[in-house]
Order: C-alpha cells, then sequence, then structure tokens
C-alpha cells in the first residue's frame, strides 16, 4: 500500500552526483523497486539519472506509476558574476513537464563531494540570502516551490548558518533529519522553534557516535556515510516522533522524502538497498498513524 505523500530519492539506492561515490544502480531497477516497497512518488536522482528531456523525463516516472515531487539541485550562490537563475529556469521546464512542484537546493561549495567548505564573509552571505529570495521569487512564478536544504559541506551547514537564513531571507526550509543532525543542530528543536518555514523534508536516521566522528574531523562525512552513519528510520538517534509532532500541530501538508544517503561498495546481493528503504516505510507510516 501506497502514501500519497511518502516518497523517494535514488540516493537510498546510492545513486548520486558525487564523483567516485560508489556503484550506481540501473534506474529502472531502482525506480521498480520503489513502487515494490510503497512508495508513490520520488525526487528526480542526480543528473542523467533520469533522461534529460523534459517529456522524457516525466514518461519514465509516469512508466513505473511514480510521482515526481522535484529535485534536489545543488547551487552555487555566493559567487559574485555568477548568475544562478539561468540554471534554474532550465531545470524548471523539467518540472512542468512532470508536474513537479518543490525545487530543493543546497548552497553549493564550488568544490567536489562534502568533505570540504570555504568560509564565507559579509558579502559572500549577502549574496547568498539575495539569490535565495530570487530564486524564491522566480520559482513561485512557475508555481514551484523552492525550498533551502541545509547539507553537510555546503555553505548552510551549521546551527547559526540555519538562523542566519531564517532570519535574512524569506525562503523555506527542507528539514533534512540527518544533515541537520550532524551539523549541530536539533531537527525536533527546529521544527518546534519555525514550522512555518518548513515546507519539505528528507527523513532519515542517524549513528550519531558515527555522526560525532564527522564533526570532530575524525572521519569525512563520505566515509562515515561509507560505514553506515545513516540508518533506517527508528534504527538511529533521530527524534523522529518529536520533529513529526511539531510539524503536525501546524498541520504540515508537504512531502515525507525517504533519504538515507548510502554508498554501495558493489552490486548488491539479496534485497540490496530496498530493504532498508521498506523498514524506513514501515516504520514512518507507523509514526504517522497511516492505516
Amino acid at each position: 500500500m501506497t502514501h500519497e505523500k511518502i516518497a523517494g530519492a535514488p540516493i537510498s539506492w546510492g545513486v548520486c552526483e558525487v564523483p567516485g561515490w560508489g556503484h550506481q544502480l540501473e534506474p529502472a531497477r531502482v525506480l521498480a523497486e520503489m513502487r515494490e516497497v510503497g512508495l508513490s512518488a520520488t525526487e528526480f536522482g542526480p543528473d542523467g539519472f533520469l533522461p534529460d528531456a523534459p517529456e522524457a523525463k516525466a514518461a519514465t516516472l509516469e512508466q513505473h506509476g511514480l510521482r515526481a515531487v522535484g529535485g534536489f539541485t545543488p547551487t552555487l550562490l555566493h559567487v559574485p558574476g555568477h548568475d544562478p537563475l539561468t540554471g534554474i529556469e532550465e531545470l524548471l521546464a523539467g518540472y512542468d513537464a512532470a508536474r513537479a512542484g518543490t525545487l530543493v537546493l543546497s548552497a553549493d561549495s564550488g568544490g567536489t563531494g562534502y568533505d570540504s567548505r570555504p568560509e564565507l564573509d559579509t558579502d559572500g552571505w549577502a549574496l547568498l540570502l539575495s539569490n535565495l529570495d530570487r530564486i524564491t521569487d522566480h520559482a513561485a512564478a512557475r508555481g514551484v516551490a523552492a525550498v533551502l536544504h541545509p547539507h553537510v559541506g555546503t555553505m548552510v551547514e551549521t546551527g547559526p548558518e540555519v538562523q542566519r537564513v531564517l532570519e535574512g531571507s524569506r525562503i523555506q526550509l527542507c528539514l533534512d533529519t540527518g544533515h541537520l543532525l550532524i551539523g549541530g543542530t536539533d531537527p525536533a528543536a527546529l521544527a518546534r522553534q519555525a514550522p512555518e518555514r518548513v515546507a519539505h523534508t528528507h527523513l532519515k536516521d542517524v549513528d550519531l557516535g558515527l555522526a560525532r566522528r564527522v564533526q570532530d574531523g575524525r572521519l569525512t562525512y563520505t566515509e562515515a556515510v561509507g560505514k553506515g552513519m545513516y540508518r533506517p528510520l527508528g534504527e538511529g538517534d533521530v527524534d523522529l516522533d518529536g520533529v513529526l509532532s511539531h510539524l503536525t500541530a501546524r498541520r504540515y501538508d508537504g512531502w515525507h522524502v525517504l533519504e538515507q544517503d548510502t554508498i554501495l561498495h558493489g552490486p548488491p546481493t539479496g534485497a540490496g538497498p530496498a530493504a532498508d528503504v521498506h523498514t524506513s516505510v514501515e516504520n514512518l507510516r507507523r509514526a504517522l498513524r497511516v492505516p
């Protein structure tokens, strides 16, 4: 059985935009397994996972019985002379064709991967915040909600950086329970503090012991993911019930995207990544009290 607001993401199957991330499964397998574990929709995944042509992208999802949520889009927001709206405009044609409604931005560091990032000065922050508002308005004019995804290894990662976005821009947030926790923000506390700013969720669980090794530099982010830092919902240290209760109290009606960052060290055996996603689906349905 599916639930209309529970969606998946290809990263739960190890499909990622970072070069050398791990073994990449074929899209047909990933999309078929999404339906098998009870998902009704998906984010687009990285470039190349789905066809680039808007109509073909929409048709591929339709063939697998999946609705389109939108996509995770790393975007340079802090570089003088670079206008992010050019790339965003190209993306939105695919949103129109697939009837997707949520543009999930991260503040790209400009580097490769998520293991390091530069420091922003005052001018860099002013440009980043201004670009967030510009993208918010541009997407809204096309019927798409833009949200910012605080993310390890991007320009918006830590608790103070999340607060700077809340105070300095109008963009809504993607509440990612894992990246927030690793970046030093309690996701349940953020959901309590600013539920009206949360328009999208990425739900994952975290092994806090491994997360702390990332926080203090003993492991890189990529190393920790490879060691299983992300867990199926209900099997880690995230206060999922707290997050959901605060959002439900504000009548949150956005997507619950199950997104458990995974690195495959080779072709999977047995059920593969789908087993963990199935566990997350069942635990989320129980937490949401979905029959």
